[in-house]
């Protein structure tokens, strides 16, 4: 029985692992090859409307940019 349950977190894990791996792969690709002019669309929009707020959270030494 326990021979089963391991097999099964393993598999479970393949499984949801390779499915966020290619999600986020297909993602990129599809954002690189049929994004045109407006991929960052929606970046450029956020970044308009924060423009003018305060920043929290200390020095931001964990602030990630993705574009």
């Amino acid at each position: 029985m326990i021979d089963y349950l391991i097999d099964l977190v393993i598999v479970a894990v393949l499984v949801i692992g390779i499915t966020a791996t290619v999600g986020v792969i297909t993602n990129s690709i599809g954002e690189n090859l049929f994004g045109g002019k407006k991929k960052t669309k929606f970046i450029d929009k956020s970044e308009r409307m924060q423009s003018g707020w305060n920043n929290v959270g200390g020095k931001g030494i964990y602030k990630k940019k993705t574009y």
